[in-house]
C-alpha cells in the first residue's frame, strides 16, 4: 500500500513578541517564573496591524508551494483549520486561495476547499480529510494543503491571556511523501465538555481547572482506543510525541500519563517496583475514590524517578522548544510541536529515518486523537529547509502598551486603526473591507 503522509511543511509566526517575563510580568507585578517554569512560556507571537489568519496562513502555503515547485493545478484540495474565523458562511480556505491567485497564472477552481472547527484538533482531522480522500483513489494524483492557522486571543486580565499566540502551520499531504507517513490506525477519545467554548463570541470561556481534567481524560481514552488497533505501546516505541500543546506545562501532566500508562504490566514497571512499588489496581481498592488517590501518589513518585526524566527529557521535551517562544496556536499548536522535535533530532545530528511519533491531538468540547506517523528519508532536507528560528529571532519586542494597542486591533468588537510596527516584504497584508464588509487582501513585494 502507497504511504500517504506529510510531504513538507511550513510555518508563519506572527510578527510581534511579548516577552512575558520583561515585559508582562513587570506589568502585572508578578514574579515571572510563574510564566517561564508554572507555564512553560517565555514570549507569545502576536499578528502585527496589517496581518491575520488569512496572511498568516496564505504566506505559510505560498512558501511552501514556491518551496516544493508548485502551482495551483497540483492541489486538489484546500483545508483550513481554524477557531479564530470570522465569516460563519464563506471559509478562510476561500480568502487564503484567493491571496494565492494573485501571485500564479492559474487558479484554484476546480480544488475543493473548506473549513474544519473542533477547536484545537481540527488541523488534525484536517489531515485525517485529506489522508482519506487521497486514499480513497479521489485526488487525481493531485495533492492536498491543509493550513492550521489561529490568533488565540483572551479577553484581558483572563487568566489564560499568558498562553496567547498567532500563527501558521501549512502542511503538504500526499502519496510518497518526505516528511512522515501517516499510519492507519488511530484512536479517539470524545465526550460533550463544555471545558472550553467560544458561543458566539471570540474570546473564550474557560473553566480552566475543568479543562485540564478533561484534556488528560480525552488524551488516556483515545490512547486505549488506539492501542486497541495498533497494539500495546512502549516508551521506547517512539522517537518523540508531540502533543497539543496549549502552553507547555499541561504537556508535563499528559506526558507523566501516558509513561504511567505505556510502562503498566512492563518490565519497566517491575524495574520501578523496588523504588516506588508498582501501579495501584483498581481492583485491589473498596472505592474509585481510594483507587484515584492512590494513583496520584504513584504519579507523583512516578515523576521522579531517574527513568521517567530521562524518558521525558529525550521523548518529549524536544516538542516544546518552539511552543515555548511563541505561545498557543490552537489548531497548529501540535503541529508546531512535531517540527520542534525533528528540528532537535537535526540539530543533535541524529538519524531518525524510520523511527516513529506518537502524535496527541486534542480539541476542547473535546476530543483528542492518537495516531502514529514513521518518519520519511527526506525529512532533514524538510526541516532545514524551515526557517521558523530565524522568525521568532526578528520578531518586533512590543511593550505592554503596545500590546494593549494589538490586542484592540484584532479585537472583533472594535475598529482601531493601528500603524504597523515592521514593513511588509514579499507577502500578503490586510488591505481594509470591501463593499460587503468582506476581508480584502493584497501581496506586497
Amino acid at each position: 500500500m502507497t504511504a500517504v503522509g506529510i510531504d513538507a511543511m511550513e510555518i508563519w509566526t506572527g510578527k510581534l513578541k511579548l516577552d512575558l517575563a520583561e515585559t508582562f510580568a513587570a506589568e502585572k507585578g508578578e514574579d515571572p517564573e510563574k510564566y517561564t517554569k508554572g507555564l512553560g512560556l517565555f514570549a507569545s507571537s502576536f499578528p502585527d496591524a496589517h496581518e491575520d489568519i488569512v496572511t498568516m496562513g496564505a504566506n505559510a502555503a505560498h512558501r511552501l508551494m514556491e518551496r516544493k515547485g508548485l502551482t495551483p493545478a497540483d492541489i486538489g484540495r484546500i483545508d483550513v483549520a481554524t477557531e479564530s474565523a470570522f465569516d460563519n458562511s464563506k471559509p478562510v480556505s476561500t480568502y487564503i486561495a484567493g491571496c494565492l491567485e494573485q501571485v500564479y497564472e492559474e487558479d484554484f477552481h476546480h480544488a475543493n476547499k473548506g473549513e474544519r472547527k473542533f477547536a484545537c484538533i481540527a488541523g488534525t482531522q484536517s489531515l485525517d480529510d485529506a489522508y482519506n480522500w487521497i486514499r480513497a483513489g479521489r485526488n487525481r494524483g493531485r495533492s492536498a494543503l491543509v493550513v492550521a492557522t489561529d490568533t488565540a486571543l483572551y479577553a484581558r486580565g483572563d487568566p489564560g491571556e499568558a498562553t496567547q499566540g498567532a500563527g501558521a502551520v501549512a502542511m503538504l499531504v500526499t502519496e510518497d511523501p518526505d516528511l512522515v507517513e501517516l499510519s492507519t490506525e488511530q484512536g479517539y477519545g470524545s465526550a460533550d465538555e463544555t471545558d472550553f467554548l467560544k458561543p458566539n463570541q471570540q474570546f473564550p470561556s474557560v473553566d480552566g481547572k475543568r479543562s485540564m481534567q478533561v484534556y488528560l481524560a480525552r488524551m488516556r481514552e483515545a490512547l486505549e482506543d488506539f492501542e486497541s488497533v495498533a497494539g500495546d505501546t512502549h516508551p521506547d516505541d517512539f522517537a518523540f510525541i508531540p502533543y497539543h500543546t496549549p502552553f507547555p506545562g499541561m504537556v508535563r501532566k499528559a506526558g507523566l500519563l501516558g509513561y504511567r500508562h505505556m510502562i503498566r504490566c512492563t518490565e519497566v514497571e517491575d524495574e520501578l517496583a523496588d523504588e516506588i512499588g508498582r501501579q495501584p489496581r483498581e481492583e485491589e481498592f473498596d472505592d474509585r475514590e481510594a483507587y484515584e488517590e492512590a494513583i496520584r501518589g504513584y504519579m507523583d513518585d512516578l515523576k521522579s524517578t531517574d527513568q521517567y526524566r530521562e524518558w521525558y527529557a529525550e521523548v518529549v521535551e524536544p516538542t516544546l522548544s518552539i511552543s515555548r517562544e511563541v505561545g498557543n496556536w490552537y489548531t497548529g499548536s501540535v503541529h508546531i510541536a512535531r517540527a520542534a522535535a525533528l528540528q532537535y533530532a537535526a540539530e543533535e545530528d541524529r538519524d531518525v529515518t524510520g523511527d516513529r511519533l506518537l502524535v496527541g491531538s486534542y480539541g476542547s468540547g473535546a476530543q483528542a486523537e492518537i495516531h502514529a506517523e514513521t518518519i520519511q528519508e527526506g525529512w532533514r532536507e524538510e526541516v532545514d529547509a524551515l526557517n521558523v528560528d530565524e522568525q521568532i529571532r526578528n520578531r518586533y519586542d512590543i511593550s505592554f502598551e503596545e500590546y494593549e494597542q494589538v490586542h484592540d486591533r484584532h479585537n472583533h468588537d472594535k475598529s482601531i486603526e493601528l500603524a504597523a510596527f515592521t514593513e511588509p516584504d514579499g507577502e500578503f497584508v490586510f488591505a481594509g473591507r470591501g463593499a460587503m464588509d468582506e476581508r480584502t487582501y493584497d501581496y506586497v513585494e
